[in-house]
Order: C-alpha cells, then sequence, then structure tokens
C-alpha cells in the first residue's frame, strides 16, 4: 500500500508551468511520468483552432502521455473565474460552445474524464436560476462525455480560495452529480474528489471517502497547508490514498499541487521513480 501502488499523473496546468504548454508532456515524460491532465488549456477561447488542438495532441503522442483528465473551458483559470456553466450571458455561452470541441479533442487523445467547473455566482442573479442553468448545461456536457465513453466530473472547491463557488462541500457537488444523473439516465456523472480543497474545507476527509468513494470518479491531491507537494503540509495523504483504495476506488490520483520555488522537476521526490508511470 501507500504512494508505490496508485495510479498517478501529473496536472500540466499547476506543474511544468515554466515551460511552454507544448514542452510539458515531454517534462512529465523525462521526470517518469506516463499519465497527465490538463485544465482547458485556451482560457480566452472555448474553440481554439484546430491547428492548436493538433498541436497538443501530436505533443502527448510523442511525449508517450495518456491524457486522462480535461476540464471543459471554465473562463480565467488561474485567475478569477471558476468555470462558466452556471453563469448567465456570455460565459455559459462560451460553455456550451465548448462542450463538443472538448469531448471531441478527448475523443482524439483517448480521454476519458472531463472536468466541468460549476462557475461562481454571481452579484444580482438568482442563485435558482444559476442552479437551472447549470443542470442544463451538465445535462448536456454528460451526453457529450458519454457519446466519446466519457465521464463528466463534479468537483468541489474550498470556501477559503473560492468564496463565490457554490460547490465548497462534497454534499454539495454529490447533490448535482445525483441531479445529473437522474436528468440524463446515464450514470456517468462522478464526483471529483479533491484531498486538498475538501481539508480547506475542514471536512472530514476519511468520513468523505467512505460516504462517497462509489461515486468518485477522479482524485486529485496536494499537501495542506500551502497547496505543495505531499510531505511540504500536515495531511496524512499516504494513508487517505490506502483509504480511498480500500473503499475500491481504482482511478487515477491527479498531482495538482505547486512545485513551490524549485523547478518542477525537483518536486517529485516524494515517490520513487519506479511508481511514477501509470499502471
Amino acid at each position: 500500500m501507500g504512494y508505490t501502488d496508485q495510479r498517478f499523473n501529473v496536472n500540466l496546468s499547476i506543474l511544468f508551468t515554466e515551460l511552454p504548454l507544448l514542452e510539458r508532456p515531454a517534462a512529465a515524460a523525462a521526470a517518469g511520468f506516463t499519465a497527465v491532465e490538463l485544465w482547458w488549456p485556451w482560457i480566452e477561447t472555448p474553440t481554439p483552432p484546430q491547428a492548436e488542438l493538433d498541436a497538443l495532441k501530436k505533443a502527448l503522442d510523442d511525449a508517450g502521455t495518456q491524457l486522462v483528465g480535461l476540464n471543459f473551458y471554465a473562463g480565467q483559470l488561474p485567475g478569477p473565474d471558476r468555470g462558466a456553466l452556471s453563469v448567465p450571458g456570455t460565459e455559459s455561452d462560451r460553455f456550451r460552445a465548448n462542450i463538443e470541441v472538448a469531448a471531441d479533442f478527448a475523443a482524439s487523445v483517448g480521454c476519458t474524464a472531463l472536468n466541468a467547473l460549476y462557475g461562481n455566482r454571481v452579484e444580482g442573479a438568482d442563485p435558482a436560476a444559476q442552479d437551472a442553468l447549470a443542470l442544463e448545461n451538465l445535462v448536456a456536457a454528460a451526453r457529450a462525455a458519454d457519446r466519446v465513453g466519457a465521464i463528466l466530473l463534479v468537483e468541489t472547491l474550498n470556501k477559503p480560495e473560492s468564496p463565490l463557488y457554490p460547490l465548497v462541500s462534497a454534499p454539495a457537488a454529490i447533490e448535482v452529480v445525483d441531479k445529473v444523473n437522474a436528468a440524463t439516465g446515464l450514470g456517468n456523472a462522478k464526483f471529483l474528489l479533491d484531498l486538498y480543497h475538501l481539508s480547506m474545507n475542514g471536512e472530514d476527509l476519511s468520513q468523505v471517502i467512505k460516504a462517497y468513494a462509489a461515486k468518485t470518479g477522479h482524485v486529485q491531491i496536494a499537501d495542506n497547508p500551502g497547496r505543495g507537494a505531499p510531505g511540504t503540509g500536515s495531511l496524512p495523504l499516504e494513508q487517505l490514498l490506502d483509504e480511498l483504495k480500500d473503499a475500491g476506488y481504482a482511478g487515477w490520483v491527479g498531482l495538482e499541487y505547486k512545485p513551490g520555488d524549485r523547478p518542477s522537476a525537483e518536486s517529485f521526490d516524494w515517490l520513487p521513480a519506479s511508481a511514477r508511470a501509470a499502471r
């Protein structure tokens, strides 16, 4: 048990960001990893030119890296935004324009998990109307994901860093997952369980794992405090990942942490090189 029998992947939107996007897959591969994930890389547009999508596919293929998770368009992330799908007007329209683009790109690289960030509450907008819009867009996203053999992920963030984001507890995200599955009948909406965000919210992580492992489609980790690599904070991440495994979770664990003031390649000393390649 412990770190050496997990299926890790590297988030290339928070690690290796000292390099241009197209050089990051090769850098992850050089560090020993064969699986990666990404936030939507084109924060300015939900519909990038096909040539840019093709270039990213080529970079992933040339590095021998498998993309195992991709965010739908989520606005300015990193930045002030936390998703687009519940934000009335232009942002919701942009999310919708992105659904098939993201799904088709995922299909082209064999990625089977698409993460849909909910979006912030908007001053002056009715929360109930935002939630209705969110459900409508999530249903469309779930259907597109299903078309390409993928799951749809719904993520809890943390209130201190995302005070306007409404899904800041595990039960809040699970409620949305259940509503989407009830509306589509597909059963492909799942919980993205991020141990860092949940710990920042003060949740009982062992209890969350027990309650929701069966509805979890993807896991992400960073230590707390600081959102650094495992061992830089006080979270018992090795133990928690064992608990997830014991609860039946056999999926990916995304490394979504900040490398600190050192190059990303030097931030993996907590994980033996032999345990980095996907199994």
